[in-house]
């Protein structure tokens, strides 16, 4: 049986993550070591900010390939399957946070909320890469030693990095308070979805646990995500599947067991509803595609 390593950071093996864990080094660090190729992997509880100041290259994420160019960012939610196939001596820096940590921004700054729930590359101007640079010299400095305001400004650094995020992806001023509020929700609606969607829980208890009523949750998520709730935690626990059809040699059976579904049959037809194929059939064309 295969599958997709599960890393703390690239190459090193599980274990538990603190809270409020942060983490900036080059990305020669690991690239230059393994040829400028990094397999695909996947962190449990870790997102990454890549900042690609030079060269480039080719993002494997989730079965899917897409080009960057510096100067860009390149935002990795946690528990994406992903890889790159960098260009020679391309150079930048990578951030990785943890979820809560991630979390705990989103209270500061609620607008921000939902940010990094999606694989994204950003292409930068000049102005837009410098600031962020300068954003994670900041944040590197203050990683290296602790100071007074020490986790006040790693706070202000990567809010500021957020922000640049933010404004650039919209284009707009900042969301209205209520809008915000519901970005906030949706954020920690996504958290506890990742954490329990296997269990195939009930939306009540879902809104129960957030200290909301259905009715706000179901609401937040139409204005922010364009959809319920319960087919956001459809949605994750599809793509989980098509993760395992693809990476794993997982039977069928036991793909349906991993995401929550007891029932291979009952898995089988959902699977079919939503992706338009049975999963037998969508393994067998995806990796006729990947070896083409």
């Amino acid at each position: 049986m295969t599958s997709v390593p599960t890393f703390y950071l690239y190459g090193e093996p599980p274990r538990s993550i603190e809270d409020g864990f942060v983490h900036v080094e080059s990305m020669d660090d690991r690239s230059r070591p393994n040829e400028w190729t990094i397999q695909p992997h996947a962190h449990a509880q870790l997102a990454h900010i890549f900042y690609v100041a030079a060269g480039g290259g080719e993002i494997l994420a989730d079965g899917g390939r897409r080009r960057c160019s510096a100067p860009c960012l390149l935002l990795v939610p946690a528990a994406v399957v992903h890889g790159f196939d960098w260009q020679e001596e391309t150079s930048g820096s990578v951030i990785t946070l943890a979820t809560p940590r991630l979390s705990g921004l989103t209270w500061l700054a609620p607008e921000t909320a939902g940010l990094l729930s999606r694989l994204d590359v950003i292409a930068l101007d000049a102005g837009e890469a410098r600031k962020i640079e300068r954003c994670i010299a900041d944040l590197m400095l203050e990683l290296s030693w602790s100071r007074i305001g020490h986790d006040a400004a790693v706070q202000a650094a990567l809010l500021s990095i957020l922000v640049s995020v933010l404004r650039h992806r919209t284009g707009q001023p900042v969301a209205a308070t209520n809008e915000g509020r519901q970005r906030a929700l949706v954020a920690r609606l996504r958290e506890r979805i990742e954490e329990r969607y296997r269990l195939r829980e009930p939306i009540a208890d879902y809104a129960l646990a957030l200290g909301t009523s259905e009715t706000a949750l179901r609401l937040a998520c139409a204005t922010v995500a364009g959809c319920p709730p319960a087919a956001m935690i459809d949605q994750r626990a599809l793509l989980e599947a098509r993760r395992s059809l693809l990476f794993s040699d997982l039977s069928i059976g036991e793909v349906a067991f991993s995401v929550g579904f007891p029932d291979a049959g009952y898995f089988s037809r959902f699977f079919t509803k939503h992706v338009g194929r049975s999963p037998r059939s969508y393994r067998d064309a995806q990796r006729l595609a990947a070896a083409a």
